[in-house]
């Protein structure tokens, strides 16, 4: 075992992680802006509110695409390159969408150069809390990393509706293209690849080569139960959050009660995300906090798909958001720990890999099989509840990894 004088922990390490929040929330700003304005959208591209949803779902497309050489480079270059790599895109072309906003063409071709970035920035939060942080506090880590998707989310879903309203659509593009520009220098400002020291013994640190971690993943059971599990989970919420507007409209509710719906989703999934991983670190546990947020966000989700008033469907939400998106940070560092020496920039990308097809699957889905007289999607939501309530039945076979953090509790 390493002496604890071998390693150390650095006050720095929370600067890190604020420079990688800030592009992490831009990122996700960017990806969500066009769902909670889809009709003024329409109207204003003169388009289809499908090829508004394409704006999202490109998204999601190009990850599959991107996500494993993104992951591959992360593993090797590091994140001081890997995310400025995704910085720099989310900044450029966050720019280019302001200044093109008129033309859906131009608009969709920076949207795609922002998804290209996404990848190299949200498949390295568990590298960066492994890079700068103690075994006992990466879920927690983790759990910071993630809310920056949530606040960014959040941000779109709230200010999208009201900038375009007081301001104008091709303004509101403007303005988020000016903030990626200066989430993007923050990075570079800030962002460090790893303290002089290690947080944690050498042990603890060391990881496999990349396609070695993938040829080890394959043979995992408890990962790949998780794989499923993200793909349900990951999937409703990318596809919840690109029609929420379109499910709640044929039920009477404004635009704005659709944005305030949303937002709840995601204020919800910010105070989950902060809660559960804390808890999660503290009891040294993880599978007890999945199968608790699934079953909460099944709960969640029945509120949002059948709930009569806006009360309902708003304390639906929240729950829906406060579960599911909790679930997400530990289930990061869950993969993290059961594949371990898995590169974490591997195990991350995969998750969120698998959350991204079903993304397009459910998306997609969603819109073929919605009333062609009213456009209500109840029965497609009533079909994703059944998929969470398999997935929260699925999450009770996974076994607590055999804990990195138990490694470290003998250190200390």
């Amino acid at each position: 075992m390493a002496a604890r004088d071998e390693f150390r922990v650095y006050g720095y390490r929370w600067i890190v992680l604020v420079a990688y929040m800030a592009i992490v929330a831009l990122n996700q700003l960017l990806w969500i802006t066009f769902a909670p304005v889809t009709v003024e959208a329409a109207k204003f591209y003169g388009v289809s509110d499908l090829y508004i949803g394409l704006l999202s779902m490109s998204f999601m497309i190009v990850y599959i695409v991107v996500s494993i050489p993104a992951s591959w480079a992360i593993d090797t270059w590091g994140i001081r390159i890997a995310v400025g790599i995704g910085a720099a895109l989310t900044g450029i072309f966050g720019l280019m969408r302001g200044l093109v906003s008129d033309n859906y063409t131009l608009a969709m071709i920076a949207q795609v150069g922002i998804a290209v970035g996404q990848p190299f920035i949200l498949n390295a939060v568990t590298t960066v809390a492994a890079r700068w942080f103690p075994m006992r506090e990466r879920a927690t880590a983790v759990g910071l990393g993630s809310l920056a998707i949530y606040l960014g989310i959040l941000g779109g879903v709230a200010l999208t509706p009201w900038l375009t309203i007081q301001y104008g659509f091709s303004e509101m593009l403007w303005v988020y293209g000016v903030a990626s520009i200066g989430a993007a220098i923050i990075f570079f400002v800030f962002g460090k690849e790893r303290p002089a020291s290690p947080p944690c013994p050498p042990e603890l640190e060391a990881r496999s080569l990349v396609f070695d971690g993938l040829k080890q993943i394959m043979h995992q059971k408890d990962f790949i139960l998780l794989l499923v599990i993200f793909f349900v989970g990951l999937g409703v919420f990318n596809a919840v959050t690109t029609w929420i507007e379109d499910i709640l409209r044929p039920r009477g509710f404004s635009i704005t009660q659709a944005g305030a719906v949303g937002g709840m989703m995601i204020g919800g999934g910010i105070l989950g995300a902060i809660i559960f991983p804390l808890l999660s670190d503290y009891y040294r546990k993880r599978k007890p906090f999945i199968i608790l947020a699934l079953m909460g966000a099944t709960v969640g989700l029945m509120g949002v798909a059948y709930g009569p008033g806006f009360t309902v469907v708003s304390l639906g939400a929240f729950l829906l958001g406060f579960s599911l998106l909790s679930a997400g940070p530990i289930g990061f560092q869950y993969g993290a720990e059961a594949t371990y020496p898995t590169p974490e920039g591997t195990s991350n990308g995969l998750l969120i890999l698998m959350g991204q097809i079903s993304g397009i699957i459910f998306i997609f889905g969603m819109d073929a099989f919605k009333s062609p007289k009213t456009g209500d999607m109840t029965a497609s939501l009533t079909v994703l509840i059944i998929l969470m309530v398999l997935s929260a039945l699925l999450s009770l076979r996974l076994k607590e990894p055999d804990t990195l953090l138990t490694e470290e509790l003998k250190e200390e």
